[in-house]
């Protein structure tokens, strides 16, 4: 459910400090994380492969990102895309901003052609907006209940996927 008085848009000019500052925050500390998210979102947008960015702000203050770009997959499937990162400020977690905010991204990613999402994270948390793991698709080292897919129509091709080079940044 999308909190009533939440706005949520494109990422624009001007939005990449205070995206940075907020990824920060977000994944100070989190148990799952190596910190480098800020980086990853920062060497996508330098390739040019932030398919989807979007940002939610309170008065004035990003409180809310998240990102989409496109996969690999090694049956030559197209169209496919990763979510992630997605970050919220810690003050305003657990109160359906992240949520809003994939749902939103998956919207658009429909509108504009995409074939299919797919996410590396909690099942738990990723099934509320319609992910599903043990999928015909993989990622290298990463346990099948953690990697979740979501076909907008159609079957949900078999291969291994890979993340976007940029997701190796740690700088």
């Amino acid at each position: 459910m999308r909190p009533p008085d939440l706005s949520i848009r494109l990422e624009r000019p001007g939005d990449a400090d205070p995206i940075a500052q907020l990824l920060r925050e977000a994944f100070a500390g989190h148990p799952d994380s190596r910190q480098t998210e800020v980086h990853i979102v920062a060497a996508l947008r330098r390739a040019d492969v932030l398919a989807i960015s979007l940002v939610t702000e309170r008065e004035g203050i990003v409180v809310g990102h998240v990102a989409f770009s496109p996969v690999t997959i090694s049956d030559g499937t197209m169209g496919w895309l990763g979510l992630g990162p997605v970050a919220v400020a810690p003050a305003r977690q657990r109160r359906g901003i992240g949520v809003a905010l994939i749902r939103e991204g998956l919207a658009l990613l429909r509108e504009r052609g995409g074939k299919g999402c797919v996410v590396l994270g909690d099942p738990a948390y990723y099934r509320r907006s319609g992910f599903a793991s043990g999928t015909p698709l993989t990622a290298a080292g990463v346990p099948a209940e953690y990697f979740l897919a979501l076909a907008f129509g159609g079957d949900i091709p078999s291969g291994e996927v890979t993340y976007h080079a940029a997701f190796a940044a740690d700088r």
